[in-house]
């Protein structure tokens, strides 16, 4: 069974030139490597700044911003890329941004997850305020790091992120400057980097929200594309040279049409008793004594190439969740639906017959290239000469 578990997500190589790669392990228990970096030895360093500036486009996948390369000269001016983490969900891959640490050690599995102390599904992207417990996130976020070494730290984002508990812990530690658009954050990045030393994080929603409505193929994404990529080309321009500048993403996006967004077999679910994660990523905690494996199988018989179906043990052996710690092994779901192609899986039991359930377009969360890949556009100081 677990020969049809792949390892932690693929390394993705191109046919002459290798993506830049977030540091982990590959499936061997070697380091992954960046562009330039020696075998055995450390990655190579950023250029020394004074301050920094790190810019999070939210769903700006690599690939996604390849195809619209014409439309955004600045972000395409270099190939880096990244490999986001597993899931390739907002609420994963900024905690994972902000702590340094992978979703099995910081405790944020997925866009939602279980809860095993009060035995039911939470939102870990917005359910910090009322449903997530104190305590949750296990690890300490580099803005509380950056406050003890002497740097600023200050996160630029609209302003109805301000009070919120995801704010609160997953970007604890910040100084909050409220900016609701994208040139606004851009001129209070520059301002906040004049002098002294800074790191700084400007948030950037706005792609992500117009791809789930509307299809990151949409006009109006391309529309936001060209937005995002003048003001940060514009941030570049006039940050002082010594202050760095890295724009990067947390996780890429792709168009789900309608007919491959399927409902699950209310059959199979019988024993399902929470379902959390993505539609493209499924995380199923099932009632005690149920049979995990042969649940398994039947999700394998029932999605067939659609999807990869794991334990969640088979997950943690294959290391999709880095290194788990045991207070965050019940968070992960018994079983994972994993979706291959342009598949997404829905459970639709508390739908009423003859109303139309909500759909996303662009959705992420899986193992996909489109999903998996970020770029990676270094300027200002960090800029490579």
């Amino acid at each position: 069974m677990a020969s049809s578990v792949p390892t932690a997500p693929r390394r993705h190589r191109e046919p002459r030139r290798r993506a830049a790669e977030l540091p982990g392990r590959t499936r061997r228990g070697r380091r992954r490597l960046a562009p330039g970096a020696r075998p055995g030895g450390p990655d190579p360093p950023l250029r020394p700044a004074r301050s920094a500036v790190v810019v999070l486009v939210d769903g700006l996948g690599a690939n996604a911003l390849a195809a619209r390369a014409g439309h955004a000269r600045f972000l395409t001016a270099t190939k880096k890329r990244l490999r986001s983490g597993f899931p390739t969900t907002t609420a994963a891959a900024l905690t994972t941004l902000t702590t340094g640490r992978p979703p099995g050690t910081h405790g944020v599995v997925g866009y939602s997850g279980w809860d095993p102390d009060r035995q039911r599904v939470m939102n870990l992207l917005s359910g910090w305020d009322d449903e997530v417990p104190a305590g949750w996130l296990r690890s300490e976020t580099l803005f509380t790091v950056a406050d003890g070494l002497g740097v600023e730290p200050v996160v630029v984002a609209p302003g109805r992120y301000r009070s919120s508990g995801m704010t609160a812990n997953v970007l604890g530690g910040a100084r909050f400057v409220s900016a609701d658009t994208v040139p606004a954050r851009v001129d209070a990045a520059i301002e906040a980097t004049a002098s002294g030393r800074q790191l700084v994080y400007l948030y950037v929603p706005e792609l992500d929200s117009i791809g789930h409505k509307h299809g990151w193929q949409s006009d109006r994404w391309t529309a936001a594309l060209e937005l995002v990529d003048a003001e940060v080309s514009r941030l570049a321009a006039r940050v002082g040279p010594d202050v760095g500048v890295l724009v990067t993403a947390d996780h890429g996006v792709l168009d789900v049409p309608p007919e491959a967004n399927v409902s699950l077999d209310p059959d199979l679910l019988t024993d399902v008793v929470g379902v959390a994660g993505d539609p493209r990523c499924r995380q199923l905690t099932v009632a005690p004594g149920t049979d995990v494996p042969d649940l398994v199988e039947a999700f394998r018989a029932s999605l067939g190439k659609r999807a990869i179906v794991a334990s969640r043990d088979e997950a943690v052996a294959a290391g999709w969740f880095g290194v788990v710690a045991s207070e965050v092994l019940p968070r992960i779901g018994d079983v994972l639906l994993v979706a291959r192609g342009s598949w997404a899986f829905n459970d639709d039991r508390d739908v009423r017959a003859g109303t139309e359930p909500g759909r996303m377009v662009g959705q992420h969360g899986a193992m996909s290239d489109d999903e998996l890949l970020v770029p990676l556009r270094l300027a200002g100081a960090f800029a490579q000469r």
